[in-house]
């Protein structure tokens, strides 16, 4: 599909078809994207057992997505899609730097000062920044359904989490404004991609963002130990495949898809999906203990996607 028609988006800052109920094709992908995001951890975890660092894994995760998508693109024929004008480096710069190596960093720095339940609480907020630069900048609409279906989802992950269960939350304030700045850089990529999207194919935003991502990356995660890593056994090759195919390039494609046809605060309600796939894989895969706080949360989550997608 071409690119968002730079004049019409000039002239209405809606995406086709988010007037009235969500585009079910639209929402179906961001869904999606929410699952395999999910799904992380399901090769994430090996490769940290297999000895590779946070920065490492995310290292490989734009290295991995950034040569499938340029082969991608060339072996089809769209290699016209690589073509960018320099003075629009700027927002492949806010998507791949400013977003996901930002957020990323932010992330694992608060789980190291804090725990990984409060983390994943502070990283969700970011449908509420999503939410508030949209109504700015878009000029969306804030309805009592996206108040709500927020409301609900972020409850919904204080309990998933498990934070109420154990009664505890460690959390000082060097950990809770990192935390923040990994929902803001996690918000950005909706934002600048929204934008960056009236300009230039999904194709094309998605690879820049993860090239400049692994250019930013690839010369602090130490390349050749990390190699090493990843191929001292087929496990971990395996994992680190899959950990780009399934949770990094198809999540992101369908996302950035997905921003095309819904509103930019819309598509990040239904990413809530994410910790509850994460929660189901923790217990049916990895044995976790499962409390009624866990299902309380998964009971809200899916209520709020229900109210978002409406």
């Amino acid at each position: 599909m071409n690119s968002l028609d730079t004049t019409d988006k000039a002239a209405n800052n809606t995406p086709k078809g988010s007037q009235g109920h969500l585009p079910l094709p639209a929402a179906v992908l961001i869904v999606i994207a929410g699952i395999c995001w999910g799904a992380i951890g399901l090769f994430s975890n090996p490769l940290s057992d297999g000895g590779l660092t946070a920065l490492q894994i995310t290292a490989l995760r734009c290295l991995f997505s950034a040569i499938a998508l340029i082969l991608f693109l060339l072996f089809t024929g769209n290699k016209s899609l690589l073509r960018i004008r320099l003075k629009d480096l700027y927002l492949f710069i806010g998507t791949g730097i400013g977003s996901i190596v930002f957020f990323n960093i932010c992330y694992f720095l608060c789980i190291q000062l804090s725990t990984l339940s409060v983390a994943c609480i502070l990283l969700y907020t970011a449908p509420g920044f999503v939410l508030a630069m949209s109504c700015l900048f878009f000029r969306e609409k804030f309805t009592l359904n996206k108040g709500i279906s927020l409301l609900l989802a972020l409850a919904g992950c204080v309990c998933v989490t498990g934070i109420l269960g154990n009664g505890s939350l460690s959390l000082t304030p060097a950990a809770f404004l990192i935390g923040l700045g990994s929902g803001f850089g996690y918000a950005l990529y909706s934002i600048i991609g929204r934008i960056a999207l009236r300009r230039y194919n999904w194709l094309t935003v998605i690879t820049y963002t993860f090239i400049v991502g692994a250019i930013a990356l690839i010369p602090f995660a130490q390349p050749s130990k990390m190699a090493g890593a990843v191929l001292s056994g087929p496990a971990l090759l395996l994992s680190a495949f899959l950990l780009g195919l399934v949770s990094t390039v198809t999540p992101f494609l369908l996302y950035t898809k997905g921003l095309e046809h819904m509103e930019t605060s819309k598509a990040s309600l239904l990413t809530f999906v994410e910790p509850l796939v994460a929660t189901l894989i923790s217990i049916f895969i990895f044995r976790e203990p499962f409390t009624a706080f866990n299902l309380t949360g998964m009971l809200l989550i899916m209520a709020s996607i229900v109210i978002g997608s409406r």
